[in-house]
């Protein structure tokens, strides 16, 4: 064995090795929308003397912490997200209320004292507030703040065995001197006296007003900065009351942006569908495989199951969260994995029946290295789509990002390394040798015979294919026009919630019951068998309480197995992510196409996705299907996956120009596409199995997902053949008609001169590779 196949044999075993400790030893840690649980994302607020900047968010995530731990919630998460976020993450939970009023209550606390009490139609006059104590109800007038919760040291709820006073909350200051003049002033009035009492605020509510002991004397107040609030505690109302002056000192007050809860039913469901897609899917791509490439298939198939190992031991290693679009990307990169197998194997398939004395061990080498400059640039522009996604999105739709971005790294070594290890020891052995058609290598397939044979001239009227493009792209991209986007709530803001009724309820039904329960705006859809959705404005989980008892009454009792409620602010942040996400996407495959090949082809392929991104969008517009952060992960892959059948083709433009610089470069295109269509075919099918497990078995969750994926491959699978290499050629042809080039060769395209730097003839070749 050489020392090259000697060292990708060594580096192949060392990383299925260490793929395999990795996943033994690491667990990939579940999403929330797989496992079930609440997510709440809050976001800092500047003040007049506190800037959100992100040692203030660090401060204020550590006081969250401490409220959290004391929900007693198993594994909870909690991090920063930018300079002013915080993700908090609650496994298990279902029901949101209880976190959101412990994290909600986010202003900061403060401590008042009490100017007397108030009528519901007094209003408050210079130096005072009004507000209502959460426990009796009455109307208070208070003071300017004497005390903050910076001044707060510690608080605990504790139960009084020796003395009989129950429950009570003990609270220590670190201003005592402020804390015994607050007190003192108000020992000064009588007892009973509303102004002989304190108030706690917490988010513009007192959430406590003792009076002052009648053994505290006037002036002098409760000193020693540590007091005792007494008055008929429950344990609970007692631990709670503690945790929220405790937790109440944030440096920046902060406010609830999203908030996202999936049922464990939801996502153990996502699971198994997800499951089962990939086992139905790979089990059909490898059976297509090995029925077309024979042996080679085999050991593809065994690199196959390799690449999901290495794929899920780097999501363990990374601490990647797997959400319910990673995992359908996860799913989907399986197919995608194929890709480079058959870009070699065909190409193998060429070497082998253009030699004199062909030889499968020679042809594969060759096919390895003919392939390797397609491999490497189609996958690099789907890293592209995944580092925009990661740096962009948000959420499950990052989760996606980070699952593609491993799934492509993982393709590329099982194919270029693990594959290539497989294959050339399979055709080093003699019995293999002495039977080359076991190899499958030996026959350049039916496809590549029927076209040889009949030598379609696809490329002799390029503008005609054109014209097919732009009439699609017109009635598809009207519907945007006449129906309208249906943005998600992720992009408007407002609030989501599917239920799982016990009887099958009709919309309408449920518009009527939601109506009279105060909610006429509501929107409500059926999702599925005794599912409905219902969408709102922006609900309180008072009023979502609401929205569950009227769908309960009409469905004989709901189950909420989603809930997602989404800040307007947040929304229209996330809509201009997207289209930020979109334009980079497109402007990046630019440049990298421009600088890999020439300008005509960078912007052939562009306008082919862009052409995609209207015709998938117009679609989904025409369907009324929402226009989610799904979508938008789905949209970016397409981006990706059209691409990479435009580099297949252009790869093989610039390797026939460079043996031939004076082909008129329809001609060269058309021969290109010929050559590359079975290598398109082979891994579109291989695509399609997957998808098509997908949205047959991947459940509701993932249908729209699987739609969007299956019409943007289908088109762009067309576009980068029948779109962009034709708009490339138009290009060149205006190109070569402005600048006085020759005229138009075979095929009805001439050529524009080389750009500068072009060899060997420096005119008329190709841009090298860099």
């Amino acid at each position: 064995m050489k020392r090259p196949a000697r060292f990708r044999a060594l580096f192949a075993l060392a990383v299925i090795a260490a793929s395999v400790f990795i996943a033994v030893t690491v667990p990939v840690r579940l999403g929330l929308d797989l496992r079930g649980g609440t997510q709440i994302v809050l976001e800092t607020r500047s003040t007049e003397t506190v800037k959100a900047d992100a040692a203030a968010t660090d401060r204020a995530l550590e006081v969250l912490r401490g409220r959290i731990d004391a929900l007693g919630v198993a594994e909870p998460s909690i991090v920063r997200s930018g300079d002013n976020r915080i993700i908090v993450e609650l496994p298990g939970v279902q029901d949101p209320r209880k976190a959101a009023d412990v994290l909600g209550r986010t202003a900061q606390l403060s401590v008042h004292s009490v100017l007397g009490a108030a009528a519901p139609t007094d209003k408050a006059k210079k130096g005072e507030r009004l507000l209502a104590d959460e426990q009796t109800g009455e109307q208070l007038r208070l003071a300017d703040p004497a005390l903050t919760g910076q001044d707060v040291k510690d608080a605990e709820g504790l139960f009084d065995q020796q003395g009989g006073a129950g429950w009570h909350v003990t609270v220590d200051f670190e201003n005592g001197k402020g804390w015994a003049k607050l007190t003192g002033e108000a020992a000064c009035h009588p007892a009973n006296d509303p102004q002989r009492r304190v108030a706690i605020v917490l988010d513009n509510k007192i959430i406590s007003s003792p009076q002052v002991d009648l053994s505290v004397a006037c002036g002098q107040g409760i000193t020693g900065g540590s007091t005792q609030i007494t008055g008929s505690f429950t344990s609970d109302e007692a631990k709670e009351l503690a945790l929220l002056v405790k937790g109440g000192a944030l440096p920046v007050p902060v406010e609830t942006v999203e908030q996202r809860t999936v049922g464990p039913t939801l996502g153990a469901e996502a699971i198994e569908a997800s499951a089962w897609a990939a086992a139905v899917g790979t089990a059909l791509t490898a059976l297509f495989i090995i029925v077309v490439y024979r042996l080679m298939g085999v050991l593809a198939t065994l690199a196959l199951l390799c690449y999901g190992l290495i794929s899920y031991a780097g999501l363990a290693a990374l601490g990647a969260t797997l959400t319910l679009p990673g995992l359908a990307g996860f799913v989907l990169a399986i197919g995608m994995a194929v890709d480079a197998n058959v870009l070699v194997f065909e190409r193998a398939r060429e070497e082998y029946g253009a030699r004199n004395r062909p030889s499968s061990r020679s042809a594969l080498t060759a096919g390895f290295k003919g392939a390797f400059s397609a491999i490497a640039d189609s996958n690099v522009t789907t890293l592209i789509a995944a580092a925009l996604l990661f740096v962009l999105a948000s959420g499950p739709v990052k989760g996606f990002g980070v699952t593609l971005g491993i799934g492509v790294l993982a393709s590329m070594i099982s194919a270029l390394v693990i594959t290539r290890v497989l294959a050339e020891f399979a055709v080093a052995r003699r019995w293999v040798h002495r039977r080359p058609k076991m190899t499958g290598l030996a026959s350049i397939g039916r496809v590549r015979t029927y076209l040889t044979r009949r030598d379609p001239q696809l490329m002799r009227n390029p503008r005609r294919w054109l014209a097919v493009s732009a009439l699609v792209l017109i009635v598809a991209g009207s519907g945007i026009a006449v129906r309208g986007l249906n943005f998600g709530v992720e992009f408007t803001g407002g609030r989501l919630i599917e239920y799982s009724t016990t009887n099958t309820v009709d919309p309408d039904r449920a518009r009527e019951a939601l109506s009279d329960a105060g909610f006429p705006q509501a929107v409500v859809q059926s999702s599925g068998d005794n599912q409905l959705t219902v969408r709102t404005e922006e609900l309180t989980n008072t009023q979502a309480v609401k929205v569950a008892e009227a769908i309960g009454e009409v469905g004989g009792g709901a189950e909420k197995v989603r809930d997602e409620l989404i800040g307007p602010s947040l929304g229209d942040e996330l809509r201009r992510n997207a289209l930020i996400a979109l334009g980079l996407a497109l402007g990046a495959q630019l440049l990298y196409l421009a600088f890999r090949f020439r300008w005509m082809f960078g912007t052939g392929a562009v306008s082919a996705l862009a052409h995609d991104v209207v015709i998938l969008t117009g679609i989904f517009a025409w369907l009324g299907k929402p226009i989610d952060g799904v979508f938008l992960a789905a949209l970016l892959t397409v981006i990706g996956y059209s691409v990479n059948d435009s580099v297949v083709v252009f790869d093989r433009i610039r390797e026939l120009w460079r043996k031939d610089s004076k082909a008129p470069l329809a001609q060269v295109t058309n021969q290109a596409i010929l050559q590359t269509v079975p290598c398109t075919v082979n891994t579109g099918i291989g695509v399609l199995f997957i998808l098509a497990a997908l949205a047959l078995l991947g459940g509701d969750s993932l249908t729209d997902f699987a739609l969007a994926l299956l019409i943007g491959m289908l088109v762009g699978t067309y576009s980068s053949v029948l779109t962009a290499s034709p708009l490339a050629i138009t290009l060149d042809a205006y190109g070569s008609g402005r600048k006085g080039g020759r005229g138009r060769g075979r095929g009805g395209s001439g050529r524009a001169k080389s750009d500068a730097g072009d060899r060997p003839d420096r005119t008329r070749t190709a841009a090298p590779t860099r």
